[in-house]
């Protein structure tokens, strides 16, 4: 079976961390270098002109961001962020990254978002189904990595989910935990009765709400027991004045 070739910019400003790379992209098969920029604005300049399928780009670069960097160029690479700041990733996914690698990362890791990148690459569009089939049952819970290990999370403790690129944030009243699924696949996996989309970034479960009370003229605010609460789209608002009878 062939090897899928991925055509690949690094965009990163310190010189060492630019060679790491540089010898991580040569090192791996399914990637050839063809690339480098030093700055924000070099790399919008070189993707938009060499149309890369990958880039591996730092988040602070000067000029501009890396996340300014996908908001300006016109080709469209998958985005794998390389970068010392972790309070960054949350953002890098809502830019829709395929990866997000906090520095020092080493050869194991590098490869790891390799695979994800090939694996969303090649992965063939979804075709609509043929045949009617049978509805898959409600997710009740879902296995989530913690310390090296899987464990359960149950979904009726879930009061709140977050979803930011491939990942969602489940937070129930007393913990937060990271999960590797998209928020629209995990969407399609709950009950409705109880999970309700509020807004393109949140699914609430009703049975944790507490209040939901007016926060401006078109929106709602959804306050849960542990004090916590998430603003409503205007359409997600509009969904949830719909169940008063």
């Amino acid at each position: 079976m062939s090897v899928m070739i991925l055509r690949t910019v690094v965009a990163e400003d310190e010189p060492l961390a630019r060679q790491r790379l540089r010898r991580f992209v040569e090192r791996d098969p399914r990637l050839v270098l063809v690339g480098e920029a030093e700055s924000g604005t070099a790399a919008v300049e070189l993707i938009d002109r060499l149309a890369p399928d990958v880039v591996f780009l730092d988040v602070q670069m000067p000029e501009c961001t890396g996340l300014e960097v996908l908001e300006r160029a016109a080709h469209r690479p998958a985005p794998v962020f390389t970068t010392a700041y972790p309070e960054y990733a949350l953002r890098a996914f809502e830019v829709e990254a395929y990866d997000y690698l906090v520095k020092p990362f080493g050869w194991t890791r590098f490869q790891a978002a390799v695979d994800r990148v090939a694996r969303r690459l090649a992965a063939p569009p979804t075709a609509p189904p043929t045949l009617a089939a049978a509805p898959e049952p409600y997710l009740e819970r879902l296995f989530v990595r913690r310390r090296g290990e899987m464990v359960p999370v149950s979904m009726r403790d879930v009061h709140r989910i977050e979803g930011a690129g491939d990942y969602v944030t489940l937070c129930t009243g007393t913990d937060q935990v990271l999960a590797d699924i998209s928020l629209n696949e995990l969407e399609r996996r709950l009950n409705p009765a109880s999970f309700r989309r509020v807004h393109r970034a949140h699914i609430v479960n009703l049975d944790h709400v507490s209040a939901i009370r007016p926060y401006d003229e078109r929106r709602l605010s959804i306050r849960f027991a542990d004090g916590s609460e998430v603003v409503a789209s205007r359409a997600g608002s509009q969904s949830l004045r719909e169940m008063v009878r």
